[in-house]
């Protein structure tokens, strides 16, 4: 009986043939673009066909570094990858890793030699570059006097800034000539010593494009003393101008926008970080019031016045208590006296005599109580109530003594 082989088998022999075929493995197949379609994923899916035949091709996502353009429909291009065979569906595809336009295979050659050459001179090594100011005054442009590069970069630099002055060398940037003149650019304008310069075009071709591809615009741009904006093409254009400038922009708009600070966001900053300062000010002048105030406080609690003024309240303070003491003490002394008087009162001679007794004493003073102390012809004063008596004794009688 004859062998029989499943659909599988027989698409994964076919397969394995194709991966056995060096040549197959990597392999330029040039023709014109066709059905290209982008997927959600990342893939592109294509064919490239010639007068004679079509084969289908894909781009997964991971190789779309090797596609430096947009991939269109009539574009003529040359297509690096291997031929394999897609087994669901038992058809061969060209699976792509790089894809460049037709005419252009050897200036990439010549461009990826360059590049790698002035990487190993160090030229794109970012210790030599420099740092782009943030506020400049002057900015300088290498570019084309017309077009949409130039016009994008004096709209987008007069809108952040109106004050940044714009010096514009109009170099030819494409064709027979272009490389020097860009060169004569970046020299005349470092001379004029602007602060940052621009230098670039807008987009196109690599043949369009391959003045800032030169070496010696990349030496130039290199050893400039201006900090110098690469602005070359689109964001998926690279030049070596690129490489070696101190800053890529990936479009001129971009440029502009890297080198002019927005004033108005300065302003803006500047507003607030004047209310900032302002609060800020405010709130130390008040702490700095309250110290003061307490210092204040504290001078006048400790100045001799205030000394001084309670001195003479607490003077005030012991003269009053004084003055209350005495009083206090005259009030008890006149009480007192006033007891001590009634109790006199009652043992007053002329309290007595105001009762009908009488005092009588020698002319000497001398109180006479016994009928000794006297004799028949003495003098004698007698005190009554109301005055004095002078008397002379006649006679004597005294009385037996009964105790």
């Amino acid at each position: 009986m004859r062998n029989v082989y499943t659909v599988r088998q027989v698409n994964s022999y076919i397969k394995n043939m194709f991966t056995q075929d060096f040549m197959l493995s990597r392999i330029y197949v040039k023709g014109e673009v066709s059905n290209c379609k982008y997927h959600t994923s990342g893939h592109i899916y294509f064919s490239l066909k010639d007068e004679s035949g079509t084969i289908a091709c894909v781009m997964f996502a991971g190789h779309r570094s090797g596609l430096s353009f947009r991939l269109q429909d009539g574009q003529q291009v040359i297509t690096l990858g291997s031929v394999s065979v897609y087994e669901r569906s038992g058809q061969y595809q060209l699976y792509a890793r790089e894809i460049i336009l037709d005419g252009a295979g050897a200036l990439y050659e010549k461009f990826e030699a360059l590049k790698k050459e002035l990487s190993e001179m160090g030229m794109f090594a970012p210790e030599y570059k420099q740092p782009i100011p943030k506020y400049i005054r002057t900015l300088g442009i290498v570019t084309a006097p017309t077009g949409a590069a130039v016009r994008d970069i004096i709209n987008i630099a007069g809108r952040r800034n109106p004050y940044v002055q714009l010096i514009l060398y109009p170099a030819q940037v494409q064709g027979d000539g272009a490389a020097q003149s860009i060169i004569r650019g970046i020299h005349a304008l470092e001379k004029k010593k602007v602060d940052v310069m621009i230098v670039g075009r807008g987009g196109g071709s690599i043949e369009d494009l391959w003045a800032f591809n030169e070496e010696s615009v990349a030496r130039a741009v290199f050893e400039c003393s201006v900090p110098v904006i690469s602005a070359v093409g689109h964001e998926t254009d690279t030049t070596i101008t690129d490489y070696v400038a101190d800053l890529r922009a990936p479009t001129p708009s971009a440029a502009a926008e890297l080198a002019v600070y927005n004033y108005r966001e300065a302003e803006e900053q500047i507003r607030t970080y004047y209310e900032m300062l302002k609060k800020r000010i405010e709130m130390k002048i008040s702490e700095k019031r309250s110290v003061l105030e307490r210092f204040k406080m504290q001078l006048n609690y400790a100045h001799p016045r205030q000394k001084l003024n309670e001195n003479r309240q607490y003077a005030a303070d012991l003269e009053n208590r004084l003055r209350m003491l005495m009083n206090n003490r005259l009030e008890k002394e006149k009480h007192r006296l006033a007891i001590c008087a009634e109790r006199m009162k009652g043992l007053s001679p002329l309290e007595k005599l105001s009762q009908g007794y009488s005092y009588v004493q020698t002319p000497q003073g001398e109180n006479i109580r016994s009928v000794t102390q006297v004799h028949p012809d003495s003098e004698i004063e007698i005190y009554v109530k109301d005055g004095k008596i002078s008397a002379m004794v006649t006679g004597l009688k005294k009385e037996p003594d009964n105790r």
